[in-house]
């Protein structure tokens, strides 16, 4: 233990530090690593509300040190099927209400799919020229405008049909969505266009602009918003778009936008997106009040453990202090490289120290032993055996201490503890030569 004290830099404070170094690296890469600093969020088409609520997002998030890739896709199916990917999966998605829970006939959604907050309130917005549509009923034998395959737009216009029992068969349904349907219904190439779209979209500025455009007042909206969960009713006032559109106060089916999030997107991230969302989604519209958004009602997935937190306090005061990325550093330097420093700084004093008091108690016991010699001499009719007893006593301390390597430290306790043992050597003399 005295060599290995005497060389405690190399053999004992040397690995502790590599080790808590080891500890730091391994903890801050696996178990605590930091957000990457690209993302990539699917929305929709160029031209859509989502693709332009992506690059406001895509703005905010630049300002914050992080990049967000927007990429395009054919709409909401596509974007959760992206977001289910485990191979190159987008780490967000503006959502349509309806793919979740909420939209599954009660049947809970099992994908790794997290809420983050509804931003937005999208309206079901039916449109034809000059003829008045109350019921769905009506379209049997016209050409419906209802998107793309994998869009939202046709998942609603879809359930929508089914629950009025109205025949696929009877229907010619089109592809065209977005401007391409405004297009459209303005060529007369379809009679009718079902979109689902928010009220500053750019394609319902320009179906208003469509000669005699009239918006369907559905009948029994109550009854369908009964039976989808996912799906509100809103009242239209009577010129709310445009002069004299809609015709009268229409009874109008909205629902909810999402941003979502993969379940395992960084939760620094999520935070972060969130924030983004309350900066950007903060506003007022047609169908719902400025500070409405973000929330979390009625979503359509579950709720990321962070939401509801971030959302009602913000984010932490080291991310709303510093910048986001001084922030995350921050964070990590305090709970976990400044706890591992002080363990290491603690050990590379205590276990020298405790070295160096096992190597004193070692000399403080030879003390002990050449006290009670001291102490047996001072006795009575001391025979000459035991002057050779106590002898080979002393001699057995000195060999013992001239094999002990003392340390720098304890040299003046060895060097006096030998001045000790010969006073006492010199005494047994004497008392021998009586």
């Amino acid at each position: 233990m005295a060599w290995l004290y005497q060389r405690k830099w190399l053999f004992i404070r040397l690995p502790v530090i590599c080790c808590a170094a080891m500890a730091i690296a391994l903890l801050w890469h696996v178990a605590y690593p930091m957000p990457p600093n690209h993302l990539s969020i699917s929305s929709a088409g160029k031209g859509g509300a989502y693709y332009r609520m992506a690059q406001q997002y895509a703005h905010v998030f630049a300002s914050r040190g992080v990049q967000l890739d927007v990429q395009e896709s054919e709409g909401s199916q596509e974007n959760i099927e992206r977001l289910s990917n485990r191979q190159a999966p987008s780490d967000l998605a503006l959502m349509q209400g309806g793919f979740g829970y909420l939209g599954a006939s009660g049947k809970r959604d099992r994908s790794r799919i997290e809420t983050l907050a509804n931003v937005d309130t999208e309206a079901v917005w039916i449109f034809s020229r000059n003829r008045s549509i109350t019921s769905l009923n009506q379209l049997k034998g016209l050409r419906v405008a209802i998107g793309s395959p994998r869009s939202g737009n046709r998942k609603v216009a879809l359930m929508l049909f089914d629950q009025a029992r109205v025949d696929l068969k009877d229907l010619t349904l089109m592809p065209y969505m977005g401007p391409e349907s405004v297009e459209a219904l303005r060529k007369e190439l379809v009679d009718v266009v079902i979109l689902v779209i928010p009220r500053e979209s750019t394609t319902l500025q320009g179906m208003l602009s469509v000669p005699g455009i009239q918006l369907a007042n559905l009948q029994r909206s109550a009854a369908i918003t009964e039976r989808n969960r996912y799906l509100e009713t809103s009242l239209l006032a009577h010129g709310a778009l445009a002069a004299g559109v809609p015709a009268r106060d229409t009874s109008m089916l909205t629902m909810s936008t999402s941003l979502v999030a993969r379940e395992g997107l960084h939760p620094a991230l999520k935070r972060l997106a969130i924030s983004v969302a309350m900066e950007v989604n903060n506003k007022g519209s047609l169908f719902h009040r400025a500070g409405d958004f973000p929330s979390l009602r009625r979503v359509d997935f579950p709720t990321a453990p962070t939401a509801r937190s971030t959302l009602a306090q913000g984010l932490p005061w080291h991310e709303r202090v510093l910048p986001f990325w001084w922030g995350q550093l921050a964070e990590r330097v305090l709970l976990l490289v400044l706890p591992i420093v002080l363990v290491a700084l603690w050990l590379m004093r205590r276990i020298p120290d405790y070295m160096r008091w096992a190597l004193q108690s070692r000399v403080n016991r030879w003390y002990g032993e050449l006290k009670f010699i001291e102490n047996d001499l001072s006795q009575q009719n001391i025979s000459g055996l035991d002057l050779t007893r106590f002898m080979s006593r002393l001699n057995g301390i000195d060999a013992a201490l001239l094999a002990f390597r003392c340390p720098k430290d304890l040299m003046v306790h060895c060097y006096t503890l030998h001045q000790h043992i010969d006073f006492v050597r010199q005494r047994l003399y004497r008392m021998r030569g009586r």
